[in-house]
């Protein structure tokens, strides 16, 4: 029987994400009501934001129907209407927790969130029994499901009304037993730019598991065909690492239309189907959104105000990536990594015997490709709030030439060598349209500090990329 005056309450059980539901019904001699599905309030409770596009019902007029075990590679809210059910679900998903069983009866005052991989079946226990369902993704035959035998052994499930008293179809006899069961898989990662510094270094921390994938713009024609480019349902988080990164070339004819692709159009189209599918949306931006003539570091809510192309098209890029409800925009600067770079070529001219002019009106710190990965997975895998967050080498900045200087004494070299230079003078001789610099690309790091990842002094990180 329902019962009446609930709090709306959530209830953890053994299978990881699977949720039970109090739900206030509210009755008199007319009947009752509920708020069956209310957003806001069970946001509030824990619930995840799952999106659901589509609502199906299953009327069961006979007690003792029963319908299992089945897994789809999406959500479910289910509910019920009218009469009482024994709810059994078991974990089919790859990983630890893989045949774990739980079980309980819901009424119309108690509801349950299924996640996807989790297999679901019933019992009714009344007559005239709704059983009713909310669901984040439309069935597809492409879509990979799995099954579970009702009078699995392993499971042992002890239904009310034994299997051998009821009316089963066909296709749910016939399921296999636990041993023979295929997993549900992990959603995946897709990382873009894997050819890019950050690309190298994502697979350097990430790996080449099966449950990650890496392309690069000619993998993948983000700007043409991308909704059926992959099936998307199948992908928890794309980290989007491609970039267009001559900031001198993106200044010329040529240059401006490739960037304002790679760094706007693309993300737009990235962030459309992040959207639709409920998908993470991790975006590499740069300190060259701002103009760099403040005095204090700059923070993530800070104005944009970019001097050249290169900046338009991050700033553009970092306003679509905004638009997708799950993103993270990490924001960086002066990035070393795999590969030509500031800090590869000053150990060059060091050990060459070339004593090199570096300027030394900008300001900023050296930001690691592997530090930034770390951060990234950092912000994944804790679940950080979604939103913006600087994320650069630690440590007092310094100009470009003072981090020469580094670099030289780092390799055993006289840092007397490297003289210093304004941007003015050393692009004086400049044959090639030239692009704007920040003059300060000092970023304010404390918020990814409350988020819980700090990075290292960008003096101890260039250590040990030297030594390395």
């Amino acid at each position: 029987m329902t019962t009446f005056g609930k709090e709306l309450r959530a209830t953890a059980t053994p299978i990881e994400g699977l949720v039970v539901y109090d739900l206030p019904v509210h009755g008199d001699n007319r009947g009752w009501f509920k708020e069956n599905w209310q957003r806001e309030k069970m946001l509030a409770l824990g619930l995840p934001d799952f999106g659901p596009i589509q609502n199906n019902i299953s009327f069961n007029d006979a007690v003792g129907t029963t319908r299992g075990i089945h897994a789809e590679p999406w959500d479910k809210w289910v509910s019920i209407a009218t009469g009482r059910i024994f709810g059994a679900w078991v974990d089919l998903r790859e990983g630890p927790g893989f045949g774990t069983v739980f079980t309980t009866e819901l009424d119309p005052s108690r509801a349950i969130f299924v996640p996807r991989g989790v297999g679901n079946s019933y019992q009714t226990l009344e007559p005239d029994t709704a059983y009713t369902y909310l669901v984040n993704d439309h069935w597809s035959p492409d879509a990979s499901y799995s099954f579970l035998n009702l009078a699995d052994e392993t499971a042992a499930i002890d239904w009310p009304i034994p299997l051998a008293e009821v009316e089963l179809s066909e296709k749910d006899r016939a399921h296999p037993r636990l041993a023979d069961v295929s997993p549900i898989a992990a959603k995946k990662i897709l990382v873009l730019g894997a050819s890019g510094q950050l690309g190298r270094a994502l697979r350097a921390r990430l790996g080449d598991g099966s449950g990650i994938e890496y392309a690069s713009r000619d993998d993948l024609d983000i700007e043409g065909g991308l909704d059926e480019a992959r099936t998307w349902r199948d992908y928890d988080v794309i980290v989007n690492a491609a970039a267009y990164t001559a900031v001198d070339a993106a200044e010329t004819p040529e240059g401006r239309p490739e960037a304002w692709s790679a760094n706007a159009t693309s993300v737009a189209a990235l962030a459309r189907v992040c959207t639709q599918n409920r998908i993470t949306l991790v975006h590499v931006s740069s300190d060259y959104v701002f103009d760099g003539s403040q005095s204090e570091p700059y923070r993530e809510d800070a104005p944009f105000s970019p001097l050249g192309v290169y900046g338009q098209t991050k700033a553009a890029g970092d306003l679509a990536a905004a638009t997708t409800p799950r993103h993270y925009i990490v924001r960086t600067s002066w990035v070393i990594g795999e590969g030509k770079n500031f800090v590869r070529t000053m150990a060059s001219l060091a050990d060459r015997g070339i004593d090199p002019a570096v300027v030394s009106d900008q300001i900023g710190r050296l930001t690691f490709t592997s530090d930034i990965a770390d951060g990234i997975v950092h912000l994944l895998d804790s679940k950080a709030p979604f939103g913006t967050y600087n994320l650069t080498g630690a440590g007092e900045p310094s100009s470009w030439a003072d981090a020469a200087r580094e670099v030289f004494t780092l390799t055993g070299h006289d840092p007397a060598r490297v003289s210093d230079v304004t941007t003015t003078e050393y692009f004086a001789s400049a044959s090639v349209p030239i692009a704007p610099r920040p003059r300060n690309s000092v970023l304010d790091l404390r918020k990814l500090a409350h988020a819980g990842y700090s990075t290292p002094d960008w003096r101890a990180s260039l250590q040990e990329y030297l030594r390395t």
